[in-house]
C-alpha cells in the first residue's frame, strides 16, 4: 500500500447541468489528492461531463460508472471499496456540488498527517465569527435537531454528521467499514459512526480517534435533491441504527 496515498469519491447522480469542471479540473491540474468519480446510474449526461473531467487527467482522476441506480450510500460505499483496492492510505467522500472546497482536502490530510492517533476527519459546519458559512435556517434548525438526535443514539458528543465531506485512515479498524451496504440510504454517515464505535467497542474509543474539522468555507448549493420528507425518513433510520448497532453497545 502507498504510504500516503489519497483517493477521494465523489459521488455524482444526475449533475451534469450543476457540476463544477473548472473547479474540479484546476483542483486535478495540481498535486494532491486523486479523484474518484461515481457516475449512480445517472438519466442524464453525468457520465459524460466526468469523462470531460477526466481526460487527459486519467493519473489523477477515475470514472466509475453503475449500471442502475442504487442511491448515494451504495454510491459511495463502491467508491471506497474501489479505493482501498487502488491501495488507497487515506480515503473519503466529498459532495459533487462542491459545498466544501475542494482545497479543504488537503487541510483534512494535513490533520491526518499531524495526528496520527486520528483515524477520521469530518467538516464542520459551524457558523463562527471570521467564517463564512452559508445555510438557509430552515435546514439548519433541522440539521441542529437531527445532529442532537445523532449524538445521543451514538453517545458521542459530535456537531455535525451530515456534512457531505469525510475522510479515514486507512487501519485494521477502518478497513472493513464498507464491506457491507447500508441500512440508510440518506444518513449512512451516522451508520458508518456506528460501525466504527462497534469495531473499537466503546463511543469513548471513538470519540478520542475522530478529529471534526470547523469549515471555513460552505454554501447551500441550489438544485439539492433533500425534500422536507427525507428529514423524516432520516430519523426512522436513526432509529434501525440504534437497533442495529447501538442498543446492546
Amino acid at each position: 500500500m502507498d504510504s500516503g496515498r489519497a483517493v477521494i469519491v465523489v459521488p455524482c447522480y444526475n449533475e451534469g447541468r450543476r457540476l463544477p469542471v473548472a473547479e474540479f479540473q484546476q483542483f486535478l491540474d495540481k498535486p494532491g489528492a486523486d479523484l474518484l468519480f461515481v457516475d449512480d446510474g445517472s438519466k442524464d449526461n453525468t457520465a459524460e461531463v466526468l469523462r470531460a473531467i477526466c481526460a487527459g487527467r486519467e493519473n489523477r482522476a477515475t470514472l466509475l460508472v453503475c449500471a442502475r441506480n442504487g442511491g448515494k450510500a451504495e454510491a459511495v460505499r463502491r467508491g471506497l471499496l474501489a479505493a482501498l483496492e487502488r491501495g488507497a492510505a487515506f480515503t473519503g467522500f466529498w459532495d459533487a456540488d462542491l459545498a466544501t472546497p475542494l482545497d479543504d482536502i488537503g487541510e483534512f490530510l494535513r490533520v491526518l498527517a499531524a495526528r496520527p492517533d486520528i483515524d477520521m476527519v469530518f467538516g464542520s459546519r459551524v457558523k463562527l465569527l471570521g467564517r463564512k458559512v452559508e445555510r438557509r435556517a430552515s435546514r439548519h434548525y433541522l440539521g441542529r435537531v437531527f445532529a442532537t438526535v445523532a449524538s445521543l443514539v451514538l453517545r458521542l458528543p459530535v456537531y455535525d454528521t451530515q456534512c457531505g465531506a469525510k475522510i479515514f485512515r486507512i487501519s485494521p479498524e477502518t478497513a472493513k467499514l464498507f464491506d457491507e451496504p447500508f441500512c440508510s440510504r440518506w444518513v449512512f454517515d451516522v451508520e458508518l459512526i456506528a460501525r466504527y464505535i462497534r469495531r473499537l467497542g466503546s463511543s469513548d474509543a471513538a470519540a478520542a480517534r475522530i478529529y471534526e474539522f470547523p469549515l471555513m468555507f460552505w454554501r447551500d448549493v441550489a438544485g439539492s435533491k433533500l425534500k422536507a420528507t427525507d428529514f423524516l425518513v432520516s430519523f426512522r433510520d436513526i432509529l434501525r441504527i440504534y437497533w442495529k448497532y447501538m442498543r446492546t453497545a
